[in-house]
């Protein structure tokens, strides 16, 4: 290709769809996954926790910038993730029968996390949500009746067929008593192992229904849809307190509005301001209640939805007698799932119900400023008639002084004018000159007059 400007982001959304691919496994072996729920400052140290593992045991450190990780650590394979909220961590331990468990014993399997160095493990930043082992066992080699009532309760017990029927999977959706979850995956004879080439195994991995046994790819991609199960469900539930905690809120916050509306309905002029000021602090603290929970309530919605694509992904079908992994999903996890979203909706129903009370207050408010305004308004266009009035009843008088005076200077150019042979005399020129002058000044006046209040209407019509 000749050379161009390529985006600054098109390697790194290119190789997003192939970001976190599932491993490889066979089973036997042990799973121990553990998520953190981190800040953002966590989850840089988580990164640099992660490289003080690798640097213990003289591996490559990950790249600033990267955001999961494969490493094979000896006995041991590590896998972390960096997410938006949380960071998981996956240890995979392979198990050997007759070395690390009897075959067809009922004693629970070693788990991967006992050969994780302890003193790293303890300090993980962050706060830990889940804690789940999972092991993978063939189902010729152990006796799955007796291993499943050792490991896991009855009472809660969930089981179903998994992956076409290929594996079977069990848990109790339980914290025993080392404060951690347990799942176990049974595998069909065969199941997970390569009969003969891994690679070839790999390779026809889209005909492995057809062989009735789970290819190594198939049952990696297995284990993390379980995983993700089990993380999702609880990141989804951590809406759940914070729809309990804006329940007591919510309710308030309603009864508050109510009795508004009540005090708006039969309030006078004088209570409107003071009605007006609750009601815009009712609504700054219903916005910051949302703006505080509506970015968990939509992240648990989504959460929730990965959660039933995971359990449609494993293909479950039932077991004689067992609840499967949907089923009880669907019973359990339904009234957390309703909860947050009820409250999500009561969230955005009472904005809005605050939004048009105060419309509907502030509208009150306009229309009474308006009517104020208006009576002004006529209580000076009654002013402006009577200075008009006034005005007309001065004009008169303006008429006759200004008469006396022009009348005057003429009795005074006549008086200057007789030695000259002006035959009138001043008082005479004056009786005469009354009339005209008063005349003339009344038309220059009704003319001036005329000519602003023309002005006036041609202004007033143009406005």
């Amino acid at each position: 290709m000749p050379p161009m400007n390529s985006h600054p982001q098109r390697i790194a959304l290119h190789n997003e769809i192939h970001a976190r691919p599932p491993e490889s496994l066979s089973a036997p072996l042990a799973i121990t996954h553990m998520v953190m729920v981190c800040d953002a400052a966590g989850r840089e140290r988580s990164r640099a926790h992660v490289s003080e593992l690798l640097r213990n045991h003289h591996l490559a450190l990950p790249d600033p910038q990267s955001t999961h990780l494969r490493v094979d650590m000896g006995p041991f394979r590590l896998r972390w993730e960096l997410h938006t909220e949380f960071v998981t961590y996956t240890f995979m331990r392979p198990l050997q029968a007759g070395a690390d468990y009897a075959p067809h014993s009922v004693a629970e399997p070693p788990r991967a996390m006992a050969i994780v160095p302890q003193d790293w493990l303890a300090g993980v930043p962050g706060e830990n949500l889940v804690n789940l082992h999972l092991w993978v066992l063939s189902a010729d080699e152990v006796d799955g009746t007796a291993l499943v009532k050792k490991m896991l309760r009855e009472d809660s017990l969930v089981a179903a067929k998994v992956a076409a029927t290929q594996a079977q999977v069990h848990t109790d959706f339980a914290i025993h008593a080392d404060g951690a979850s347990r799942m176990l995956l049974l595998v069909n004879p065969d199941g997970g192992h390569a009969a003969g080439s891994a690679d070839a195994a790999d390779a026809g991995d889209a005909a492995h229904t057809s062989d009735a046994l789970l290819s190594p790819r198939r049952l990696g991609r297995l284990v993390q849809q379980l995983l993700e199960i089990e993380t999702y469900r609880m990141c989804a539930l951590l809406g759940l307190p914070a729809a309990r905690g804006a329940s007591g809120d919510l309710t308030h916050a309603e009864r508050e509005l109510a009795q508004l509306a009540e005090a708006i309905r039969s309030a006078n002029r004088n209570e409107e301001p003071q009605l007006l000021d609750r009601l815009t602090r009712l609504a700054g603290q219903v916005e910051s209640q949302y703006a505080a929970t509506h970015s968990r309530f939509s992240a648990s919605a989504a959460y929730f939805e990965l959660v039933d694509q995971r359990i449609a992904d494993i293909e479950e079908s039932r077991l004689d007698g067992m609840q499967t992994i949907g089923e009880f999903m669907e019973r359990r996890l339904t009234p957390a799932r309703n909860t947050c979203e009820w409250a999500d909706r009561r969230q955005n129903a009472l904005s809005q119900r605050v939004s048009r009370v105060s419309s509907l207050l502030r509208t009150r408010v306009e229309i009474e400023q308006q009517q104020t305004s208006q009576t002004l308004l006529g209580d000076l266009s009654h002013r402006q008639g009577l200075q008009l009035k006034l005005q007309s009843t001065v004009e008169g008088l303006s008429v006759a002084a200004i008469t006396y005076y022009i009348v005057g200077l003429v009795s005074y150019v006549a008086k200057a004018a007789q030695p000259l042979g002006w035959p009138i005399s001043p008082e005479g020129s004056a009786a005469l000159a009354i009339p005209l002058v008063a005349g003339l000044v009344w038309w220059s006046l009704r003319r001036l007059h005329n000519k602003l209040m023309g002005a006036k209407r041609d202004g007033n019509q143009v406005a």
